[in-house]
């Protein structure tokens, strides 16, 4: 039986909230790291940092200890909207790439959210 999707964040030394919480059905390919994540509705979340992500229907990218890669269907708001292509986690600091890479304090993320429906990815 597959574990929950909050487990596998964990077990691979990331925060849960990287993803929004109805995000429960995923596939995952233990030999190619190749993770794709389904998700009901495009939609956004908030995180008490004041940064903002933004997800596509299916969210795919690679999975390694501390780090999520070659990421699509995830934007974050940098001024417009920008392609998130990488999240690396070290310690107390989450590295979002998306065009520049910007530190954010990881405990921002710890807590699984609840997207807000979107209408447009």
């Amino acid at each position: 039986m597959q574990k929950p999707l909050p487990e596998l964040l964990k077990e691979y030394d990331l925060p849960i909230g990287i993803l929004p919480r109805d995000a429960t059905n995923y596939e995952f390919n233990e030999e190619t790291g190749k993770l794709s994540v389904f998700i009901p509705t495009i939609c956004e979340v908030g995180y008490k940092d004041s940064s903002v992500l933004r997800f596509f229907t299916t969210v795919t990218g690679y999975l390694e200890k501390g780090k999520l890669a070659d990421i699509e269907g995830m934007k974050t708001k940098v001024m417009i909207w920008v392609k998130v292509t990488c999240i690396t986690s070290d310690g107390s600091k989450l590295y979002v790439t998306a065009g520049m890479k910007k530190t954010r304090n990881r405990e921002a993320y710890e807590v699984s959210r609840d997207g807000v429906s979107v209408n447009k990815f």
